[in-house]
């Protein structure tokens, strides 16, 4: 795959044209809130947030970018010369997705027991996820930020509370999609378990849901975390969140009715919020 002057130029840290890079890659790294968008009149520029992150996205997304690893532009040639295979460069050496728990789940993999029960200050990592299988009467929760992730441990509270209200299964096995592969996805749709996304609450968030899980997964066996008090919540959000969302994802609908009171919500008060805020510090 020949990477593109518009990717590269934003790996070096310049300013983009939207028409360069394209809608759909667009709409996918601004999803993963990876670039800062510039407004010139009628047309928009974007520059890299986290130029490290953004090649990892891209990486782990795409293995035909895995050649961005490498500071070698030579790196095919030089891995032919090696091994007499130059594709072996786009062989990803991490397949998989991190997982969490608060009580011990007996899992299995490989047809073997395995028991979720990861000490505190620790998660788990299942790279041979097509072997990984977990019981029917188990929740599992989906949590984009990270900082969430780690800490489940400090929200039991808050998800005991939700499941219970929502006649969901209470034992709960979190799963994180970082790094950024479809891995998670695919391994989503090998089992019969109810999908529960927990993201931040604003348009970009929602988008997430929508476009990355619910479309593959289904409606009746996923759904979007919403806390009875976000509304709350939002009050004291970002505004500043909403309006770098807005363009890009005002005319996003759902047709949940729950899901699409949030987004009414979200633009009735123009802010966003982080979930990061239903931690207990």
């Amino acid at each position: 795959m020949a990477i593109s002057t518009a990717i590269r130029d934003l790996l070096a840290g310049e300013q983009v044209a939207g028409s360069r890079l394209g809608r759909k890659m667009v709409d996918a790294l601004m999803a993963e809130g990876l670039l800062h968008v510039f407004t010139h009149r009628s047309r928009q520029t974007y520059r890299a947030c986290d130029i490290a992150a953004l090649r990892r996205y891209l990486v782990d997304t795409n293995e035909d970018y895995r050649v961005l690893e490498t500071s070698d532009v030579n790196t095919r040639a030089s891995m032919a010369v090696d091994t007499g295979n130059s594709k072996l460069v786009s062989v990803r050496s991490c397949p998989g997705f991190p997982i969490n728990s608060y009580a011990p789940i007996e899992c299995s993999l490989y047809d073997k027991p395995l028991v979720v029960a990861p000490q505190e200050g620790t998660f788990l990592f299942v790279s041979d996820w097509q072997q990984f299988s977990i019981p029917t009467d188990v929740t599992v929760i989906g949590i984009e930020n990270m900082e969430n992730f780690r800490f489940v441990r400090q929200q039991r509270a808050f998800f005991e509370d939700y499941l219970f209200r929502h006649h969901l299964p209470i034992t709960v096995l979190f799963v994180s999609r970082y790094p950024q592969s479809t891995d998670l996805r695919r391994w989503l749709l090998t089992i019969p378990n109810h999908y529960l996304h927990f993201g931040d609450f604003d348009l970009a968030g929602i988008h997430i849901f929508l476009t990355e899980f619910q479309k593959y997964i289904g409606s009746e066996r996923s759904s979007f975390l919403i806390p009875d008090n976000i509304a709350y919540k939002l009050k004291s959000g970002s505004r500043q969140r909403y309006d770098d969302q807005y363009q890009r994802y005002k005319d996003i609908e759902s047709t949940d009715i729950a899901l699409q009171s949030l987004i009414d919500l979200i633009h009735h008060y123009r802010k966003g919020f982080d979930q990061e805020g239903y931690i207990v510090r």
